[in-house]
């Protein structure tokens, strides 16, 4: 019989794979200027850039556009997940620090990593003593269990978030969320049985639970306080800041939780006496005060417009306040399978032929925005194996391919679609307009329809109604692990259980059997290089059903104003900056 791993070592065996096939560089470190002076170009990719313990000073963050929501148990923007750390403690999250280590998954409202059964079926947290949210009430293990149960049972107030809970929780097809469930008792799979102990009980083994603990959907929320989709106009706080202003439209301002001890927190010094997050900023705006140092960081995470790029890459000493990182993400073009004609596999691979993958990257930018992509999984993420289902030379398209698929597919004079994009990112409409070109090439005539980030899944490229009346075939995606092992990365864009009818993220609404029963069985194995190895075969599943063109392996050129003070790069969090760590000098 195989030598297996335990569940209860499976964290520690996961921590250290992540750390050593992350692409980061030494662990700490800093250098005594912020932006300028002694910094030098991609030091907060591997140390802490302007280390200081000094409190005081507020933190500006502007966005181009919106989250989809601020409320923890609603959202599903790395930013936010990253962002909700200040107000919101989960029970468990990424270590707040350099290089590797921000790979680290650490205790956050839980005194240690999840306990699991022989079989990883069975997990259980203890939490804190002592914990308490904004008005005095201390966390128990009920304010959990019910911030889980709230934001994966209710689709109807809250559709942004992942469903794992949903999928892997005993009864949770069954279940039918707290707002509609009038009993006591909730969710029988989530048991409480003291006010400072929670334990899941699972449908099948699932190994990658400490992940899924980390994400902002386990950070508590008072019952007698929750008001639905109208929570977050009005939240309360589990971390070190509470909101103190907050509007939709132009952004929030958070303040100091006098409530928050740092005693009950090992992992946030919380220095900042105020954060302004500012919203739906023109995107080159957004540059404009980062190079002005008007403000601390583009929360996006997302970095530089291409338009501001020769701004700092021609000049020394701008460019050494940049930092180039892999995102651990992939940019992507959906193909919807129940959209003619791509139902028909061979039109779908016509336009896997016809891309012109390295003049698209050249247009947004060049090689500071990534590289030419051939699988779902980045080469950051654990589990991805290198294969090419559709080469060709130089990865610029190859329209002979793509012709023929075409006139296999029964359409060789082409045919029209409709190609949607994010309105507030520039880069991503530039790349619509690049892929317009080269679909042109061959026949098909792309309309490209563009609409804002906060609303894009919620009520147009994620909600299968709509795809299909507008006949929405192609769809501008970009994606990154929820968390960074190649179930993190896939299991919610191309399991067949992620479709929803709003605020989905399988836009392809790939359901194909072969593909779910691979993510199940992998998560299972409790063997970690048995499980990321398995990891690969699904993407190459994936990859082989051809209803998702990679495109780019995701860079960001990020920018750190001479008064960004704590800044690094966490691999954790798509390759932004850590804002559970910086501060300002402002």
């Amino acid at each position: 019989m195989q030598n297996r791993k335990t569940a209860a070592a499976i964290a520690v065996a996961v921590a250290v794979s992540l750390g050593a096939s992350a692409c980061s560089g030494s662990e700490s470190g800093g250098d005594s200027n912020g932006g300028g002076g002694n910094a030098k170009a991609d030091a907060a990719m591997s140390a802490i850039v302007n280390p200081t313990d000094k409190k005081g000073g507020t933190v500006t963050y502007e966005h181009s556009s919106g989250p989809d929501s601020l409320d923890p148990g609603n959202t599903y923007y790395g930013w936010v997940q990253n962002f909700s750390r200040l107000y919101a403690r989960s029970l468990v999250t990424f270590k707040p620090a350099a290089g590797k280590e921000s790979l680290e998954v650490v205790p956050d409202l839980a005194t240690g990593l999840g306990k699991a059964s022989e079989d990883a079926k069975t997990w259980t947290y203890t939490l804190r003593k002592g914990v308490k949210f904004e008005d005095g009430t201390e966390i128990t293990s009920k304010d959990v269990k019910y911030a889980v149960e709230r934001s994966n049972f209710a689709p109807e107030a809250l559709s942004n978030g992942p469903t794992y809970f949903k999928a892997y929780l005993e009864g949770g097809d069954k279940y039918k969320g707290p707002y509609k469930d009038k009993s006591a008792e909730g969710l029988k799979s989530i048991e409480t049985p003291d006010d400072h102990t929670i334990v899941f009980k699972l449908n099948k083994p699932f190994a990658d639970m400490d992940y899924l603990a980390a994400f902002s959907q386990t950070a508590p929320v008072p019952k007698k306080s929750d008001t639905g989709a109208s929570y977050v106009q009005k939240m309360v706080s589990s971390g070190p800041y509470k909101f103190s202003a907050y509007d939709e439209s132009k952004g929030a301002t958070l303040v100091r939780n006098p409530e928050w001890d740092p005693k009950t927190d090992p992992i946030r010094k919380a220095l900042p006496d105020k954060v302004e997050l500012k919203l739906n900023v023109n995107p080159t705006t957004v540059d404009d005060h980062l190079l002005n140092d008007v403000s601390t960081a583009d929360i996006a995470g997302t970095g530089l417009q291409s338009k501001t790029q020769p701004k700092v890459l021609v000049k020394a000493a701008e460019k050494a306040k940049t930092d180039n990182p892999y995102a651990g993400a992939l940019q992507y073009m959906a193909l919807n399978v129940n959209v003619k004609p791509f139902d028909n596999i061979d039109c779908r691979k016509a336009v896997q032929y016809a891309v012109d993958k390295q003049s698209l990257i050249d247009s947004i930018g060049g090689s500071v925005k990534g590289d030419p992509a051939s699988t779902v999984i980045p080469p950051t993420v654990a589990g991805y194996k290198k294969f090419d289902l559709y080469p060709t030379e130089g990865s610029k398209g190859d329209v002979a391919k793509a012709k023929e698929h075409l006139t296999k597919c029964g359409k060789p004079k082409g045919f029209k679609t409709t190609l949607t994009a994010r309105s507030d990112r520039p880069d991503e409409i530039t790349a619509a307009t690049q892929l317009q070109g080269s679909l042109k090439a061959i026949g098909i005539t792309a309309e490209i329809k563009q609409f804002p980030s906060d609303k894009y899944f919620t009520d147009f490229a994620g909600v299968p109604e709509w795809v299909h009346k507008n006949n929405a075939g192609m769809m501008m995606m970009q994606w990154g692990a929820d968390w960074p092992t190649g179930f993190g990365f896939l299991d919610q864009i191309v399991n067949g259980s992620a479709i929803k009818p709003s605020g989905g993220t399988n836009l392809m609404e790939l359901d194909d059997k072969g593909v779910n029963e691979a993510l199940v069985k992998g998560i299972g194995t409790v063997d970690t290089t048995e499980r990321n190895a398995a990891w690969g075969e699904v993407d190459q599943k994936v990859m082989e059903s051809a209803s998702l063109v990679p495109l780019v392996y995701r860079k960001n050129l990020l920018y750190r104003p001479d008064s960004a003070a704590n800044v690094t790069v966490t691999d954790a969090y798509l390759g932004m900056y850590d804002y559970v760590l910086m501060t300002s000098s402002k």
